[in-house]
């Protein structure tokens, strides 16, 4: 019989330090206070627009009225195609389109980027306008979550859209500590760390998702004790209760 105690003591033991996660834990847009210590974050009224880098892939569209021009071009009709053909930043930061010197792209927004190839080509075609986008427009997801790469569909995708596309945080990821590596050009790369269960973080510098970025969430370092419902903790309760009632009938078999 001492043998049973104890093998109870422990299964109660293990019962009391196994806890599930409560909203506070992992719930999202919670108003900060002192008791749940969720931080406070800014709002970040001016957010920069992507500058192109070196390795990004450039898609365009001219528009003319030159027939012969349009024809030779017809494979860039629209810089939404999924066909489209695309041209790599290099390493000198130019690219290098049909009819043009190289030009220089790096370090630009989309509209600048726009801008200055349309003046390049209105050099030899004067009614010459341009369209221009980012092929490349992709974020990274690593860690406790469905990791992969995601297409960027919208012009300003914040970070709960991200993650909504990957199915969502696991109930074990560490909301406290969401980290955004995020590419800069010239530069070490950026990193943001931040906690998702503020509601603060709307319109801040972690709201919003730019081309590139790698979002990368951590195992809780409790994770191992945790269950991810009340219902998977009840049925640990369950499943203990019988391994004792059956160590318990086991025990008095032996003993008649």
């Amino acid at each position: 019989m001492k043998h049973i105690y104890q093998l109870l003591v422990v299964i109660v033991a293990s019962i009391l330090l196994t806890g599930c996660y409560g909203h506070r834990v992992i719930g999202l847009l919670q108003e900060p206070t002192k008791k749940n210590k969720i931080p406070t974050y800014e709002r970040d009224t001016v957010r920069e627009d992507y500058r192109i880098r070196v390795n990004d892939e450039i898609i365009y569209r001219l528009i003319t009225m030159d027939e012969t021009i349009s024809k030779i071009l017809g494979s860039n009709e629209t810089v939404n195609s999924q066909y489209a053909v695309s041209y790599r930043v290099y390493d000198d930061g130019t690219i290098d389109l049909p009819f043009l010197k190289p030009v220089h792209v790096e370090g630009l927004t989309v509209e600048e980027a726009q801008d200055t190839v349309k003046a390049a080509f209105k050099e030899i075609i004067p009614d010459a306008d341009v369209k221009i986008a980012l092929y490349n427009k992709t974020f990274t997801v690593i860690g406790d979550i469905r990791s992969g790469e995601y297409y960027i569909y919208k012009e300003k995708m914040n970070i709960f859209e991200a993650l909504a596309m990957t199915g969502d945080l696991l109930d074990s990821g560490d909301r406290k500590h969401v980290r955004i590596i995020r590419p800069r050009t010239n530069e070490e790369p950026e990193i943001l760390d931040f906690d998702i269960r503020s509601n603060t973080i709307i319109d801040s510098k972690y709201y919003y998702i730019y081309p590139n970025d790698v979002i990368y969430v951590a195992r809780t370092k409790d994770s191992f004790v945790k269950l991810a419902s009340y219902t998977g903790f009840l049925g640990l309760i369950t499943s203990s209760v019988s391994l004792l009632i059956s160590v318990l009938n086991y025990t008095t078999t032996l003993s008649k």
